[in-house]
């Protein structure tokens, strides 16, 4: 990935971003025939025009390091894991989100969808609706997607797994490069029962601003609706690819259940 020709990897996410090499240039405040002479090779960005053309594409920090690099430049950008000191203030406050939001489920994810942090509610939810059956998958698409797992217990699977897959498809096109972002869609539209038509990306179809999902074990139907919490001007790889989900009772019978469950 990180040895692609500097040239090569601008022309291919401007086509992503469809932009014309004349769009590209006058937003980035380049001359169009010094913007063709970097792509085809004969000339280098200097480490200003890197940054001033990866804002444009809108790169995140991740595919702005590889930029870097392919046009000779050290990365710019760390990836810290979690559990290091530098990053022990953020994890403290994460820890802080997940125990304000009990009784209610809440979960930290990476920028692939897998779970790598949940609270206590959020496993008290998942054993009831999986009848005591722990998750094949840590990634939460997986379960959604995988007939075994929770899909099994959404009431409305298809509303919700729509949206999913409308998501990955935007993050898709939003990071080309991005090899298991790619592989985790493909994988995901193998399932049975997984609509043709989701394929394709839906390029008219506006995000709901709210999701409302459904969990039904025998005569219990439990109802959320969730928030997504990310971090705002991000110096670093990892907390750019955090999410914490926080689920929230859409009625008062889940919420008079979540605070039972607390006390059983």
């Amino acid at each position: 990935m990180t040895n692609a020709p500097v040239g090569a990897l601008l022309r291919e996410w401007r086509a992503a971003r469809r932009l014309s090499q004349l769009d590209l240039a006058l937003d980035a405040g380049v001359s169009a025939r010094h913007l063709s002479c970097i792509e085809n090779g004969k000339a280098q960005p200097s480490r200003d025009m890197v940054a001033r053309i990866a804002d444009v594409l809108e790169m995140s920090l991740r595919e702005r390091n590889v930029f870097l690099m392919a046009a000779g430049f050290a990365p710019r950008y760390s990836e810290t894991s979690l559990t290091t000191p530098a990053l022990a203030r953020v994890r403290r406050a994460i820890d802080f989100i997940l125990a304000q939001q009990e009784p209610y489920p809440a979960f930290v994810m990476n920028r692939h969808w897998d779970v790598l942090m949940a609270n206590n509610a959020a496993a008290r939810v998942n054993k009831f609706v999986m009848r005591g059956v722990d998750s094949a998958h840590t990634n939460i698409l997986r379960q959604f997607f995988d007939p075994a797992d929770l899909r099994s217990a959404v009431a409305n699977w298809e509303e919700v797994a729509g949206e999913l897959i409308h998501y990955l498809h935007g993050e898709v096109a939003a990071a080309p490069r991005d090899a298991i972002a790619r592989d985790l869609l493909d994988e995901l539209l193998r399932y049975p029962g997984v609509p043709t038509r989701w394929r394709t990306r839906a390029l008219d179809a506006a995000p709901a601003p709210l999701l409302t999902t459904i969990f039904r074990r025998d005569n219990q139907e439990l109802r959320f609706f969730s928030t997504i919490t990310t971090f705002d001007t991000p110096r670093d790889v990892t907390l750019e690819g955090l999410r914490i989900e926080c689920c929230f009772p859409d009625d008062d019978v889940t919420a008079t259940f979540c605070r039972a469950l607390v006390e059983d």
